[in-house]
C-alpha cells in the first residue's frame, strides 16, 4: 500500500487539496457554453432542479446513460450553474480514467474527484453538492433492451455516505441518452480475458453499433446521435425523517430505485419516438 493509505492526516490534505482545485470562475466560463451545446445538439431539457437543496450539501444520485460518451453531467452540471450560479461548489465522482494524462488538471478544475467514499464524505462535509452514478460502468454499459431500466447492479454505498455525512439524497433520472447509439452487449467475458478489471479498474469492454464506425468493440467510440435527453430531479429523500434512526440500507435502496423507476416510466411513457423524443 501507499503513504497515502496509511496515512490519514496526509490522505485527508490531499482531500483538501482536490476540493481545492475546482476552480468557479473556470467553471462560469465552460458550463455554459457546454449547456448551450446540449441544448443545441441534444434538445437537452432538465426539470425540477430547484428541488436540489438551496443550501448545504446534498447526494445526487442518477441513473447513467449513453456507453463511452454520457452526457448526464454536463446537461446536468448546467442546469445546476444556471440556477445556483458557478460559485456554489459542485463535484462529480468519477472513474479512474478521466484523470489519466493531460485530461486529469481540467477535469478537477471543473471540479470532478476519484470515486471513493473518502473523497464523497469530504465533498458533503465540506457543505457541497456532489453527483454520484451508483450504477457506474455496469450501468452506462447496459444493452439497449434495457436503457429504461434504473440498474444500481446492486450497490447501496450512496445510502450509507448520505447518513454518514447527514445530507439528503437526490435522485436524478434521465432519458434518451441511452439512445445515442445502439448498445449491444456489456462485453464481461472480454474484459475478464483481456484482465481489465486489474488493468483499468472495469470489468466491462462494451459492444455497440453507431455513426460512423458501425460495429465497435470499445474503441473507436462512435459519435452519439443527436437524441432528445429529458432529466427530471425528484424531490429529496431525507433518509433518517423517512426511515428512521437506524435504517435498512437495503430498504432505502429499493424505495429510492422505485421512485426513481416510476418516474423513468413516467418519462418512457412521454416519449413518442427514440432519438426524436
Amino acid at each position: 500500500m501507499s503513504t497515502r493509505d496509511h496515512d490519514p492526516s496526509l490522505q485527508q490534505a490531499l482531500q483538501q487539496a482536490d476540493l481545492a482545485m475546482r476552480d468557479g470562475a473556470y467553471v462560469a466560463r465552460i458550463i455554459p457554453l457546454l449547456g448551450r451545446l446540449m441544448k443545441l445538439y441534444f434538445r437537452s431539457e432538465v426539470r425540477g432542479v430547484d428541488a436540489i437543496p438551496a443550501e448545504g450539501g446534498a447526494l445526487i444520485v442518477s441513473n447513467h446513460s449513453g456507453g463511452l460518451m454520457p452526457m448526464d453531467v454536463p446537461i446536468l452540471a448546467a442546469a445546476f450553474v444556471d440556477e445556483f450560479g458557478p460559485d456554489r461548489p459542485l463535484y462529480v465522482l468519477a472513474h479512474d480514467l478521466l484523470f489519466t494524462g493531460a485530461a486529469g488538471p481540467v477535469m478537477r478544475r471543473c471540479g470532478f474527484m476519484p470515486a471513493t467514499r473518502d473523497n464523497a464524505a469530504a465533498i458533503l462535509d465540506s457543505g457541497a453538492v456532489t453527483i454520484l452514478f451508483p450504477g457506474g460502468d455496469h450501468d452506462v454499459f447496459r444493452p439497449s433492451s434495457a436503457k429504461n431500466t434504473i440498474d444500481f447492479a446492486g450497490r447501496t454505498g450512496y445510502v450509507r455516505t448520505a447518513l454518514r455525512s447527514g445530507v439528503p439524497i437526490v435522485p436524478v433520472v434521465s432519458i434518451g441518452g441511452h439512445e445515442d447509439q445502439l448498445h449491444l452487449w456489456r462485453g464481461e467475458i472480454i474484459a475478464k480475458l483481456l484482465r481489465l478489471d486489474s488493468l483499468l479498474r472495469t470489468k466491462y469492454f462494451p459492444i455497440s453499433f453507431g455513426f460512423p464506425f458501425g460495429l465497435t468493440a470499445a474503441f473507436p467510440p462512435n459519435l452519439p446521435l443527436p437524441t432528445k435527453i429529458v432529466t427530471e430531479v425528484l424531490e429529496p429523500v431525507d433518509v433518517v425523517a423517512e426511515f428512521g434512526e437506524d435504517p435498512d440500507v437495503a430498504a432505502v435502496d429499493v424505495e429510492i430505485r422505485r421512485r426513481m423507476q416510476a418516474t423513468l416510466d413516467e418519462l418512457a411513457h412521454e416519449r413518442r419516438f427514440p432519438v426524436i423524443g
